[in-house]
This record gives C-alpha cells, structure tokens and sequence, in this order.
C-alpha cells in the first residue's frame, strides 16, 4: 500500500485535505493511505507528499520550519529522491524563491520564483480572490492535468500569487483582473494556488492524478 503523508505544521485544512485524497484514491482504485504528520521519519517512508497551507507566507514558514529536521527532509525528499510532491495555496508559494507578504521572507527555493500581492486591473475585483474561477491549462499534456480541459473550475481563496521566473514552471492560470498563477510544477514538483480539497470534481480528478503520477 502507498503512503501518502499531509505535512502538519500548524496551518492547513489538514482533515477536508486528508478526506478528499482518502475519497480520490478510493474512486482511482489506489490502495493509499494518508497520513497528516508532522514527523519527519513518516515523510521518509511516504511514497508521496503533500504540503499544504492556510494564512501568511511568513508564518506558514516559520510553521514548517519549527518542526525538527522536517525542511531538510522535505528537501531531501523532494530534491534528493524526486518523489511526488503537491502544495496547496501556501504550501505552494513556499515552494518560491521569495515571499513579500509583511516584509520579504526567504521560501524553499524549489521553483525559482516569488510571491507578491494581488493587484487586480479591475477596482471592483475584491481581494483577497475568494470563490470559483475557471482554469486556463498552459500544460495540456501534464499528467497531473489529465481530464482537465476547458470549463474546468477550481476554489480560490489568497492574496497573494506566486510569480514564476520561467514561464514553463506555469502549468495553469485563472483571469482575475490579469493573468494570475493557478498551478505551478517541475519534474517531480506540482502546486496548486486553488484548493482542491474544495474544487469538487475538478479538485478530486487532480488528486487522483497525483496519486497515479509517477514523473
């Protein structure tokens, strides 16, 4: 059976994430379990990770980083031992350069990138960005996009979007007053600005992609 471990460091939708992958893997046929944990030796054995995020870059940051040895084994898994990884909303913009929300904090530095306010074209458009958006898929052929094609919707709530300095690491964008980052990857990296543990349809296709990917 794979492992699949949620990363608890204080700031996520750890049970709605846990359930929703529970709920993919059971539809996709995958024999998965999935671990919320915040202990670095289940990681290790974790043949898939996940790393998500509610609330300030800085502080989800300091989060992750309060917990012993867990940000060298993140990288170690992730970078040294390219196993599958997914973020989702900040636990993707960690994986920046650099972050500007209440000051500038250092990210991971796994996708060459940062990440800055929202400032929408269009006044009337509230930030922060909260409810559905239509995604626009700029990696059809990515596996982790399999089956989601035009008219696919994914549930947004930031103020904050991640702005890769390679355009390819954009593997999906919503229009929000402008173009904004939807879904970042490479190699065996994907993240998510939206939430698919509250996209529905949209959101489970994905996580049971993830489940099956094997970059």
């Amino acid at each position: 059976m794979s492992v699949v471990a949620i990363i608890d460091y204080g700031s996520g939708n750890l049970r709605s994430a846990a359930k929703a992958l529970e709920r993919a893997a059971a539809e996709c046929g995958s024999a998965t379990e999935v671990l919320v944990t915040a202990d670095p030796e289940v990681v290790r054995r974790a043949e898939r990770i996940v790393l998500p995020g509610v609330g300030a870059f800085a502080d989800c940051h300091r989060g992750l980083s309060a917990l012993p040895g867990m940000v060298e084994t993140l990288a170690a898994a992730a970078l040294g031992e390219a196993r599958p990884l997914l973020g989702i909303c900040v636990g993707m913009q960690l994986m920046a350069s650099l972050g500007r929300e209440y000051g500038e904090q250092p990210g991971l530095n796994w996708i060459p990138g940062e990440v800055v306010a929202l400032t929408p074209a269009d006044s009337s458009l509230k930030v922060p960005h909260m409810g559905w958006n239509e995604l626009q898929v700029a990696a059809a052929g990515h596996p982790v996009l399999r089956g989601l094609g035009a008219g696919s919707h994914a549930y947004f709530v930031h103020s904050y979007h991640f702005v890769a300095e390679d355009p390819r690491h954009v593997l999906a964008t919503v229009d929000y007053g402008g173009v904004i980052t939807a879904m970042v990857g490479r190699d065996n990296l994907v993240g998510t600005q939206f939430h698919p543990e509250k996209s529905q349809a949209a959101g489970l296709r994905l996580l049971a992609n993830f489940l099956q990917w094997r970059p």
